[in-house]
């Protein structure tokens, strides 16, 4: 995550998204994501940025709000102000001071669901 200055894709602030979307590689979200995100390497979603939808991913730092579930392979951190409405599966999770959570988190390897 240390490698924040290498992004590929950025959706702006003003702008709006319907649709799923695949990366990639990495992508930075300012504007509104209504739809599932597929990100092959890292997610960042700045303190402006929405996601209505799930979120799979390597990493992730969230500064912004999101709507939905979040599966990702290594590291999650909320930064200050984050809102997330929704659960976590995660190897690494860091949570600031001043982070909004309503949802559930599993840590651990990536889990296959049994019925």
């Amino acid at each position: 995550m240390e490698k924040e200055g290498k992004i590929d894709s950025v959706i702006g602030k003003s702008t709006v998204v319907n649709g799923d979307i695949k990366i990639t590689g990495s992508v930075k979200i300012d504007g509104m994501v209504e739809g599932n995100i597929a990100v092959k390497d890292n997610l960042f979603c700045g303190n402006t940025g929405f996601i209505k939808g799930n979120v799979n991913c390597k990493s992730a730092v969230i500064g912004g709000k999101i709507e939905g579930n979040i599966q990702a392979e290594e590291l999650l951190e909320f930064q200050s102000g984050a809102q997330m409405y929704g659960d976590i599966i995660c190897k690494g999770l860091i949570i600031q001071s001043g982070v909004f959570f309503d949802g559930n988190c599993r840590m651990g390897q990536k889990s296959k669901e049994k019925d």
